[in-house]
């Protein structure tokens, strides 16, 4: 992966904030399904917006989500040690501040 992951696994890094990761005990064959789905969904929303369809946005909108919910990146974390959640937040509000401020990319 080419941005940083916190040591526990649990999130990456893109531009100083956290975003979840997968659930790494998704079965691989199902995980890369679930991902083949959600960039057919990613592709939906973009032709979605060029054409200005409201109602197929909303559709491929709902199934970017569907599948993010399953891939573990939305809903509830997939960590069992009741752990808060800080996707999306940013990375320097968060505990995993001093890991990154240590890391070589919290330059870039």
């Amino acid at each position: 992966m080419k941005h940083p992951v916190t040591p526990d696994g649990r999130y990456f890094v893109v531009r100083g904030r956290l975003w979840r990761c997968s659930d790494p005990a998704l079965p691989e064959a199902h995980r890369a399904k679930l991902v083949e789905t959600l960039m057919a969904a990613r592709r939906a929303v973009k032709a979605a917006l060029q054409t200005g369809d409201e109602a197929s946005l909303a559709a491929a909108r709902r199934e970017v989500h569907s599948a993010k919910l399953a891939l573990g990146e939305r809903g509830p974390p997939w960590w069992t040690d009741g752990a808060p959640d800080f996707n999306r937040f940013l990375v320097r509000n968060s505990p995993y501040a001093a890991w990154f401020a240590g890391s070589e990319i919290a330059d870039d």
